[in-house]
């Protein structure tokens, strides 16, 4: 991990949780494996809140723990770093599930996100508890629950270990993949009574079973969305309709986190499929040109590796990912250094070596300038050079070198995610910095805001409510615009740049052999 990665990384928890728990994350991130005390002693905290703000990260599953080799009855905790990150995809998880699933969908998913982890039973009770829920039944909250735990958005942790023994301290879990995704038994009329305050939460019969978001899931559809987003700027709607429903058909055979190619589609699978469960006629009528053109095309999304069942086809994730991060790598390239830099890049990666000389004639710029362009590409990290020596002759003259120019792809993309983290650090630190500049400002406008509310649902005069927001000065007025519009501002920047982060994320999975957290539950 890098020092731009752990700045972010303490800047969404401090943001999230505050100081303390941005204390003992540091500490964490500093190591693979820290004890309580060696925590307590780094952090200056004491030995209590040490503990609960590992009770919380634990909670939110930012932190794991062990008994260490020397002792059992010693936990060793480390952070789960790759996880921090999608802290800032909360938003993002509550929309796609309101898409999906309505108001009630989100509902679930705000409460889940917002407790890190909850049972099924506590997590229907907080929704329906809120008065926007009111003329929403209990039956219907419990079977949208049920339907996201089928689908996969929501994942059982594993349950608890209760031993009998006596001298046992660290508590053991139970993980079965088999149980990830099992229904739990929710009583609507024990939940009715628990609202009345007629019964407690103890009495539920699903209290041994905890439930959060499941990451690797909604990431499966941010990634699915990249790709045939692409597929309908490039080809249009059907060929993307087309790519959704090949999709489909992948998940039922195929790991959705396979890093390389999918198992074998056939063509008779895929027609039927979309026969069944497609209303576009044209697509259906010309079905066979459609996959043809998704094959031939330069993205590589799908390829064709025989003829059997009217052809079969594999989705080639790897191919698919390459296209996109360099696509991407070429975008950046052209908004910092213009088209002609940009172009310099692509003549490099095709031609995979190339001396200067060949370089200027290849993307047909003037020699100065394709020198300039050249040297801040590699000032920048973005292309490398190769030195190849050639002895001299006889022996004894001094040896001839060559410099060629190369791309080393993973170097490239692990460059420009370490931009990605620096800069959304920035956007993060400034926009704290713009909130707390003018919290004054921000506060009474809250209060003046809020009060303008309240004497509109009263039924006050027009008149005296322009009076009170006349007390907003016009130049309070416009330094609060301006604030507004800058947070804006930020705040777009930093989902923009998750996105990109997410996309080189999702080349580092499927291109490289690099270790990711990502397919940890199937």
């Amino acid at each position: 991990m890098s020092a731009d990665y752990a700045h972010l990384c303490s800047a969404i928890v401090e943001q999230c949780f505050g100081k303390a728990l941005q204390s003992v994350s540091d500490c964490l991130f500093s190591a693979t494996t820290r004890t309580l005390s060696q925590i307590a002693s780094a952090t200056k905290l004491s030995r209590k809140e040490v503990g609960l703000a590992l009770s919380v990260l634990i909670n939110f599953r930012l932190v794991n723990f062990e008994a260490t080799k020397l002792n059992p009855f010693v936990p060793e905790y480390s952070l789960s770093r790759q996880d921090i990150l999608c802290l800032l995809r909360y938003p993002r998880y509550i929309h796609m599930v309101q898409k999906k699933y309505g108001s009630i969908g989100a509902s679930i998913a705000e409460e889940l996100i917002s407790a890190g982890s909850d049972t099924a039973s506590a997590t229907l009770i907080k929704c329906l508890s809120e008065e926007d829920t009111r003329a929403d039944s209990a039956e219907s909250y419990r079977n949208i629950f049920l339907q996201m735990i089928t689908d996969h958005y929501i994942i059982k942790r594993p349950e608890l270990i209760l031993s009998e023994e006596q001298g046992e301290v660290l508590p053991k879990f139970e993980s079965n993949e088999c149980d990830y995704f099992r229904h739990p038994n929710v009583d609507l009329q024990l939940i009715e009574k628990i609202r009345r305050g007629e019964a407690t939460l103890a009495e539920a019969g699903d209290s041994n079973m905890i439930w959060n978001v499941n990451y690797d899931r909604f990431h499966q559809d941010f990634r699915d969305a990249i790709m045939i987003d692409a597929i309908e700027r490039k080809l249009g709607e059907n060929a993307s309709e087309c790519f959704r429903f090949i999709l489909k058909i992948m998940y039922k055979t195929t790991d959705p986190w396979q890093r390389k190619l999918s198992n074998q589609i056939t063509f008779v699978d895929i027609k039927q499929t979309i026969e069944k469960k497609s209303n576009n006629l044209d697509l259906m009528k010309h079905l066979d040109q459609y996959i043809t053109l998704l094959t031939e095309d330069s993205l590589g999304f799908l390829r064709r590796v025989g003829d059997m069942g009217g052809g079969l086809y594999v989705v080639d994730m790897e191919h698919a990912f390459q296209s996109l991060a360099f696509a991407c790598i070429e975008s950046v390239i052209t908004e910092r250094f213009g088209s002609k830099a940009a172009r310099i890049f692509r003549v490099i990666r095709f031609k995979k070596f190339i001396e200067q000389e060949d370089l200027q004639k290849e993307a047909m710029i003037p020699a100065k300038e394709a020198k300039s362009l050249a040297y801040n590409l590699f000032q920048d990290q973005f292309i490398h050079v190769k030195a190849i020596k050639k002895a001299g002759g006889g022996g004894n003259g001094l040896a001839k070198a060559f410099y060629l120019f190369q791309i080393k792809e993973k170097d490239s993309v692990r460059m420009l995610l370490d931009v990605c983290y620096k800069s959304l650090y920035n956007a993060i630190e400034r926009s704290n910095f713009e909130k707390n500049e003018h919290t004054g400002l921000i506060d009474k406008s809250l209060r003046l805001d809020c009060i303008v509310e309240t004497m509109m649902e009263r039924g006050e005069s027009d008149e005296y409510i322009a009076e009170l927001v006349e007390t907003f000065t016009p130049p309070e007025v416009e330094i609060l615009n301006k604030v507004k519009n800058r947070i804006k501002t930020l705040s777009k920047a930093e989902l923009t740049m998750d996105q990109t982060i997410f996309l080189l994320q999702m080349y580092q999975h499927h291109c490289t052999i690099l270790p990711t957290v990502i397919g940890k539950y199937k």
